[in-house]
């Protein structure tokens, strides 16, 4: 009845003088009549029940919009086929004496109309249960025939099958008793087949034990000759190229003269002075001298070997691990170019969680360190693994690794010393 009224009420505002609108309702006089009936729909109820002007005003134009039951709705004769809604509507505009009585009536008249529609939907949702549970019963009846044949059909079919079963035991007992007594038989034979298969695998391990023993015994004999022939023979070899360049180089420093007399060396002439010649240096140079690793260099068949990490932690050490190795490799590759050096340089694997790959130049050898094991120990594997004789350059500003080299007969020098060199490179 409300939405009602406020939409009959939104609908006289349109056509009102300006003057003529309530104040509170003059924002909304331009609105469309629905969308000022939606916006604005508790400020027109609110006028329409303190404005008794505005309400007959409103009541005016339902009047004329629906005379017949405005007249009724006055009369107190309302037809009982009216809407109860319009009725409590125009009972609520036109004020009769008992309009508040009309619209009680009005919502006693809706309620019994939604129950008796409720009534009346119950009635046929019961009435629809009703023929589904007829057709239910119906299909039910047929199932429970077609079921009951379905089980006629099976005890029938169990009878046959017990039947079988019974044969099918009878006869699973006896070859069961026939299979038991040739397991018996095949149990003996396995026992004593198994009597002397032991008797033969004793015989077998033993003799195979011997042939093992002997087998390591001698495997281990050769391998420890062929491994101390080989070591032997490198060591020799190494310090024999020594003391062949060692010997090469003092005869030109000398200029020693050929043991074998040329028929050309008879003949009379001034011999020029070499160009070529000179003399070793006759003092020892302090660590920090520039000029000690290039006469380090100079020794016949000498081998560096370079602490890598203390070399570019030294020199470069805000580098990435591996730009370090790789700048230091380069700089020892161009290093053995120049003077024919054999060159190893030692990492610490500790650092590395795997293998990595470095392209080693021509020359330089690469280690790292295998877990559990430090580069200094490495170092000193290296320098022990030298003949004596030889000469061995280490390469560290490690104090430790120093000592341990000059205990083994090598020649220490700084990491600034190798990095100076590099950089003339």
């Amino acid at each position: 009845m409300r939405q009602r009224v406020v939409e009959a009420a939104a609908g006289v505002i349109g056509g009102l003088r300006p003057d003529e609108v309530p104040a509170p309702l003059r924002r909304v006089a331009r609105f469309e009549p629905r969308r000022r009936a939606r916006l604005a729909a508790t400020l027109i109820a609110a006028q329409l029940e303190d404005d008794s002007g505005f309400r007959e005003r409103v009541a005016d134009v339902v009047r004329e919009s629906e005379p017949v039951l405005a007249e009724a709705v006055g009369s107190g004769a309302v037809p009982p086929a009216a809407d109860p809604v319009t009725v409590a509507a125009l009972a609520y505009l036109l004020r009769p004496p008992d309009w508040a009585e009309r619209i009680e009536t009005a919502r006693r008249d809706l309620e019994r109309s939604a129950v008796a529609a409720e009534d009346a939907k119950v009635m046929r949702q019961v009435a629809e249960l009703r023929d589904q549970i007829a057709a239910v019963k119906a299909t039910r009846s047929e199932e429970t025939e077609k079921l009951r044949a379905e089980l006629r059909e099976l005890r029938t079919e169990n009878a046959e099958l017990r039947k079988r079963l019974h044969e099918a035991r009878g006869k699973a007992k006896r070859e069961h008793a026939r299979a038991e007594e040739l397991d018996r038989r095949l149990g003996e034979e396995r026992a004593a087949s198994s009597v002397a298969a032991a008797a033969a695998e004793a015989d077998l391990r033993r003799l195979r034990s011997r042939l093992s023993h002997a087998e390591a015994a001698a495997e281990s004999a050769r391998r420890a000759a062929r491994e101390g022939r080989n070591v032997d023979e490198a060591r020799l070899r190494v310090l024999l190229d020594a003391l062949t360049d060692a010997a090469k180089g003092l005869r030109d420093e000398i200029a020693l003269p050929p043991g074998i007399t040329r028929p050309a060396d008879s003949v009379g002439g001034i011999t020029p002075s070499r160009p070529g010649h000179r003399t070793l240096p006759g003092r020892a140079l302090a660590d920090s001298d520039p000029a000690l690793l290039d006469q380090l260099l100079t020794l016949p068949q000498v081998h560096l070997i370079v602490d890598g990490y203390n070399v570019t932690k030294t020199g470069y050490g805000d580098l990435p691990l591996a730009d370090q190795r790789s700048r230091l490799v380069s700089g020892l590759g161009v290093l053995h170019a120049q003077t024919k050096a054999e060159v190893t340089v030692v990492f610490d694997g500790a650092e590395l969680n795997a293998p990595v790959a470095v392209q080693a130049p021509r020359g330089v050898r690469v280690l790292f360190s295998e877990p559990g094991q430090t580069a200094d120990e490495l170092i000193g594997h290296l320098v022990r693994a030298e003949p004596s004789g030889r000469a061995v350059v280490v390469i560290s500003s490690d104090q430790e690794v120093c000592d341990s080299a000059r205990r083994a007969d090598a020649r220490p020098a700084p990491s600034s010393l190798l990095l100076r060199r590099l950089g003339r490179t």
